[in-house]
């Protein structure tokens, strides 16, 4: 354990070197953080224009509204739709995806900055400078604070024009939204001395938010259960933006980042640097891991189960979906191009199946991406080159987790083909090659994150900017009919779109080949690079 070493010089206070290390952060995000704002701010961009499309009149809107409305599975995805407007449809519809995604960033950014540097020891080379004991944690929030900023700016002006009050009324609610969860990922930071823990405990606390969201949401259409109340997200959700805003559901976000962010600073005060509040358990008293695929697996097991257990309960919901598509659509033509853009051509039931496949595959990418950087973490962490130091050669270590990071989305996207037949009562085999077809675009990805990382460590996490860009082809490129050589960049856009008839399979054989040569080059260019020292 590590004893911080307080600066000793006169005039140093608690918060001393608070401003110094704020730049230091937002220089080492300058990417990241604008990355972020592009995808929220690019999402809610597209919604007016594409809803627009869809529903050019106000009585179509308030069909749709009223259709929508009165669903309590469409109310569980996306919560309550409190207005007919063509702003409050792009909140009812994106809203709840901006605010989780605001609060992902946030807790990715207060962890990155605490319980990541106090992990790889270089806030204790900081601390031994005139740097005061809460100056670490400030900063880390100040950081989050000025992105928060930046989303409530990005998300005013992305719906501006759909009505200047309801737009900030909006962007007020990510921005709260994302600095309560900034507060939380301060907190679970001292808790636990292990950065993908902190992480953890505060990616828990935002999955319970949206599920007690949810069940609030499905149980009444107005978003006034207890239940809805309970939730940050229901929050965003109730300061009804294009609805009649609700500015004083702003003072309950204050409060409670207020009171979390002062017990954050209460719980740092009382641990030693490098060391959390909960006991760590100890490890086995001898090694049982004898190769390195052993180690990449036991390093993330945890994340794959935690990501199984998200899948399984959504796949079940998206399921249930699926009998009620044609039934909830009617005969609103616009909507059911839309869904035989993401789904194929086949009856609307199967291109709703086929259109959530495609989602699970996203998702599924995003673990695949997660799973490879895990290399660039154990390098830079410095805990690669003490294994290599043995007879272990950087191919084996590398294909450790390329396995993992191959094969758990395969894990992942059975999950979620089981989750689908079980909700729509559907036979299995036809969903799980629905599913299963979509690992090629999903190694395609892992492929180039894994080839960035090995050809320049420190642009590994474009890797993320990669599925960032499908993400934005596959969710807004149907309902914006972007052209097909815009569409054609995602490799998802080249799967079948199963179920269905008639699946065109070259494509297929054609992404494993890329992913395989990505991969060729990617270990080429491992096997002959220095290590980062």
């Amino acid at each position: 354990m590590s004893t911080a070493v307080l600066p000793t010089a006169a005039g140093t206070g608690p918060l001393t070197g608070t401003g110094t290390l704020l730049r230091l952060a937002l220089r080492r995000d300058r990417l990241l953080i604008p990355l972020w704002l592009l995808g929220i701010g690019g999402l809610l961009a597209a919604g007016p224009p594409g809803l627009a499309a869809l529903y050019s009149t106000a009585t179509e809107r308030a069909q749709a509204a009223t259709s929508m409305s009165g669903n309590s599975s469409l109310r569980a995805l996306y919560g309550p739709v409190l207005g007919d407007s063509l702003g409050a449809l792009v909140v009812w519809r994106y809203g709840v995806v901006a605010a989780v995604l605001t609060a992902v960033l946030s807790l990715l950014l207060v962890v990155r900055h605490t319980r990541d540097e106090e992990e790889s020891g270089r806030q204790e080379m900081l601390s031994a400078a005139v740097v005061g004991r809460r100056a670490p944690l400030t900063a880390a929030l100040l950081t989050a604070v000025t992105a928060n900023l930046a989303v409530a700016l990005v998300a005013t002006a992305a719906l501006a024009g759909e009505g200047l009050r309801g737009a900030l009324a909006h962007g007020l609610a990510l921005g709260a939204t994302g600095l309560l969860f900034a507060a939380v990922a301060a907190t679970t930071a001292q808790l636990t001395g292990n950065a993908r823990l902190a992480r953890g405990l505060a990616a828990a606390v935002l999955g319970a938010a949206f599920v007690a969201r949810a069940g609030g949401d499905a149980a009444r259409d107005d978003g006034s259960s207890p239940l809805s109340w309970a939730s940050p997200l229901g929050w965003a959700q109730n300061i009804r933006p294009f609805a009649g805003e609700r500015w004083w559901v702003l003072a309950l976000y204050a409060a409670a980042t207020l009171a979390l962010a002062g017990l954050a600073h209460t719980l740092a005060a009382r641990r030693d640097l490098g060391a959390g509040l909960l006991p760590a358990r100890p490890g086995a008293p001898e090694g049982r891991l004898a190769t390195p695929a052993a180690l990449a697996w036991r390093l993330q097991r945890g994340t794959l189960l935690g990501w199984t257990l998200a899948f399984a309960p959504a796949a079940v919901l998206f399921g249930s979906l699926a009998d009620g598509a044609a039934a909830l659509l009617g005969d609103d033509a616009s909507t059911r191009e839309i869904l035989h853009r993401l789904g194929g051509e086949q009856a609307l039931t199967d291109a709703f199946l086929a259109a959530m496949t495609g989602v699970f595959g996203l998702l599924a990418a995003l673990y695949a991406v997660a799973a490879v950087l895990r290399l660039h973490a154990e390098e830079t962490g410095h805990r690669a080159e003490p294994l290599l130091g043995h007879p272990v050669g950087r191919l084996r270590w590398a294909a450790g987790h390329l396995l993992t990071a191959l094969a758990g989305p395969a894990a992942l996207l059975a999950t979620a083909a089981c989750g689908l037949a079980l909700g729509h009562g559907r036979g299995l085999p036809a969903l799980l090659l629905a599913c299963l077809v979509q690992l090629p675009a999903v190694w395609v990805l892992a492929a180039a994150a894994f080839t960035l990382y090995a050809v320049r460590p420190r642009a590994a996490p474009a890797g993320w900017a990669l599925v960032t860009l499908c993400l934005l082809i596959g969710w807004v490129g149907p309902v914006l009919d972007l052209p097909a050589r815009a569409m054609d960049l995602s490799p998802f856009t080249h799967v079948p779109k199963l179920p269905g008839p008639d699946p065109h399979w070259p494509p297929v054989a054609v992404l494993v080949a890329v992913a395989a040569g990505l991969l060729v080059l990617g270990l080429a260019r491992l096997r002959a690079r220095d290590l980062t020292t």
